[in-house]
């Protein structure tokens, strides 16, 4: 039974490329299609929820919104992986820095990812599953950065299901842990890969620093991201 297109995502089979860079701010990734890619074209807006297909040195390459929250990024790579066959997923998005060693505009790859989240229950599994990078995207990531000049920090990342948590110290218990930085996807799209027998990887610009007063704009946040939107295209 043909699955596409989804009450997500409009586009047909076929006008997903294998590699899917993916935001979570739709406008992010309108940008990055007008930006970067040679002959983008729209191929789904389904809630706004914008996906382009393009080319960048002659591969085809498809960048699309993946919006806040496990949840959300639950749903999205999940019909990308097993509707429309995509083989490599790397996020693109923003985090908040928990350690002095990781400032603002550096690059964090997620090794791994923490969580909060109850996401891995649907599992059923007789015990508590780590989600990880694939190791290969992330080793390559890891040398293009080095490539390019780019300050990158490679280690564990917190996914959180809870932006204003009523917790006040919880940032300090992950702090003390050695994990990175925090956002809300990496650990569902990372399970969502593994569970799919597919590839993950996700970067992160550090848009703000949890024990510190430094944070970029929205705009900054939107359009700043040039560094890792290229490592990223280079994968």
């Amino acid at each position: 039974m043909e699955m596409t297109p989804t009450p997500h995502n409009g586009a047909k089979k076929g006008e997903i490329a294998k590699t899917v860079l993916m935001p979570g701010d739709p406008l992010r990734a309108k940008y990055i299609a007008e930006t970067y890619l040679e002959n983008p074209v729209k191929v789904t807006s389904v809630r706004n929820m914008l996906g382009f297909t393009g080319t960048y040195k002659g591969k085809e390459i498809s960048v699309m919104g993946g919006g806040m929250g496990m949840p959300s990024m639950g749903i999205y790579s999940y019909e990308l992986y097993h509707f429309y066959d995509v083989d490599q997923i790397i996020r693109i998005g923003s985090a908040g820095s928990l350690q002095d060693k990781v400032g603002l505009m550096d690059v964090v790859i997620a090794m791994g990812a923490c969580t909060d989240s109850n996401y891995a229950y649907q599992y059923g599994l007789p015990g508590t599953f780590a989600p990880v990078a694939d190791y290969e995207l992330l080793a390559r990531a890891a040398e293009a950065a080095g490539k390019q000049g780019t300050k990158t920090v490679v280690g564990n990342v917190l996914s959180s299901d809870i932006f204003y948590n009523a917790d006040s110290g919880v940032n300090d218990k992950w702090r003390n842990m050695g994990v990175l930085a925090v956002e809300m996807e990496t650990a569902a799209l990372y399970m969502n890969a593994a569970a799919a027998g597919k590839k993950a990887l996700c970067m992160l610009t550090i848009s703000d620093l949890v024990f510190g007063e430094e944070k970029l704009s929205a705009e900054e946040r939107q359009l700043g991201f040039g560094k890792m939107i290229e490592i990223a295209l280079e994968l």
